[in-house]
C-alpha cells in the first residue's frame, strides 16, 4: 500500500525502534519500479521508491517535462502499490535529487500526492536550504496538506559537524515544527560507486547526528544515508545500528540492471537476426526485462535483508491498523 505522509513518519519511528533501515531505490523505469516492489513482497518488507529530476524528465516518464514525469511516476507507483499483488507492502513514494530553478514548483506539485519529499541542497547556501524547506512547509500549512520531509546538508562533503544540525535542521524545525522526519548529514560517504569502501565513513557521526536531531525535534528522527553503493556490508549494518532509517541506493542498482541488459544482448545476438524463428520474442521488451529482473530482484532482496527490513512489512501494517 502507498503510505501517506503521516504513515511514512510512523514507518521512520518503527525502523528506529526495531533497528532496521528502509531501502530507498532510485528506480529508473517502470520495470525497475515493478522489480523493487517484487523484491519487497518476497521479503515482506517496507520499501521506498524514489525519483530524481533525471527520471522525471527521462523518456520513461516525462519526456523532458518534469511535471508530467511527476504525475506519471506517481501513477505508476500508486497503481502497483495498491494492487492486490503488493497491497501488503508498505511503500513510500519519495522525491530525491530535485534541484535547479524548477525545484519549488516540482515539489509543490508533488506535495499532495507523494509520501515524502526532499530537495538536493548541494548547490544551495545554508540560508537557501532553510528557506526552500520553509517554503514547502508554509505551503503545506496554508493548503492544510500533510507533509513529511527529509533535509540534507553536505552529504558529499565528508563528515558534517554537529553544528550543521544546530544551524540547518534546528532552524527548519523551529520555523515549521513537525514536518521533518529524516536528516541527511554527511557521514563520510559519497554519491556514485566508491572503489575504496569509504574509509572516512563514521558510524559515530551517524549516532551523534541522530541523537542531536531527535533532541532538537523532541521526537525520533531517522538518518537518511546517501552514497551507500560503495559502502561495505559491515559498515551498512553499523550505520543501521547507529540510527540510519533510510538507505538510498542508485548507482549500484543502475549498474546491476545495465550489466544484465548488456549480457542479454550479448548472449542473444543470434536470436536478433531477422531470419531467426525467435527474433520477435527476443526483441520484445518482455524478454529483456524478464532477463534483467531474474538477476536484479535477488540483489534487491539481498540488500533489504542486509538492512534488517526482512519480515518488517506486515508487522508494521498490523501494528498501526493499516490492514
Amino acid at each position: 500500500m502507498l503510505l501517506s505522509p503521516a504513515q511514512t513518519r510512523a514507518l521512520v519511528v518503527d525502523a528506529l525502534h526495531h533497528k532496521y533501515a528502509v531501502l530507498a531505490v532510485n528506480a529508473d523505469s517502470p520495470a525497475a519500479v515493478y522489480d523493487v516492489l517484487e523484491a519487497a513482497r518476497q521479503c515482506d518488507a517496507p520499501v521506498i521508491i524514489e525519483t530524481s529530476l533525471w527520471q522525471l524528465k527521462g523518456r520513461s516518464f516525462g519526456g523532458g517535462d518534469a511535471r508530467l514525469g511527476l504525475a506519471r511516476y506517481h501513477a505508476e507507483v500508486s497503481l502497483l502499490a495498491n494492487h492486490a499483488a503488493f497491497r501488503q507492502v508498505p511503500v513510500v513514494l519519495h522525491t530525491d535529487h530535485i534541484k535547479g530553478p524548477e525545484t519549488t514548483a516540482i515539489l509543490e506539485a508533488a506535495l499532495p500526492i507523494y509520501s515524502s519529499l526532499s530537495l538536493d541542497s548541494s548547490e544551495m547556501t545554508p540560508a537557501e536550504n532553510i528557506a526552500a524547506i520553509g517554503k514547502l512547509c508554509a505551503n503545506a500549512t496554508q493548503q492544510r496538506q500533510p507533509l513529511t520531509l527529509e533535509m540534507e546538508a553536505g552529504v558529499d562533503a565528508g563528515v558534517s559537524p554537529l553544528s550543521d544540525c544546530d544551524t540547518l535542521f534546528a532552524a527548519a524545525e523551529k520555523n515549521h515544527p513537525g514536518y521533518l522526519a529524516w536528516w541527511a548529514p554527511g557521514v563520510g560517504t559519497q554519491h556514485g560507486l566508491g572503489s575504496d569502501g569509504y574509509p572516512t565513513f563514521s558510524a559515530e557521526a551517524v549516532a551523534a547526528h541522530q541523537q542531536r536531531a531527535s533532541e532538537v525535534a523532541g521526537r525520533p528522527i531517522g538518518i537518511a544515508l546517501h552514497g551507500s553503493s560503495g559502502l561495505p556490508a559491515a559498515s551498512l549494518q553499523a550505520a543501521v545500528r547507529s540510527g540510519v532509517a533510510k538507505v538510498n541506493w542508485s548507482s549500484e542498482s543502475l549498474l546491476i540492471r545495465s550489466q544484465a541488459a548488456q549480457e542479454y544482448f550479448a548472449t542473444h545476438a543470434a536470436q536478433l537476426d531477422k531470419k531467426h524463428k525467435d527474433w520477435k520474442n527476443t526483441a520484445m521488451d518482455n524478454g529483456l526485462q524478464a532477463y534483467v529482473a531474474a538477476r536484479y530482484v535477488p540483489k534487491v532482496v539481498e540488500r533489504i535483508k542486509l538492512l534488517g527490513g526482512f519480515v518488517a512489512g506486515a508487522a508494521f501494517l498490523a501494528k498501526h491498523g493499516y490492514v
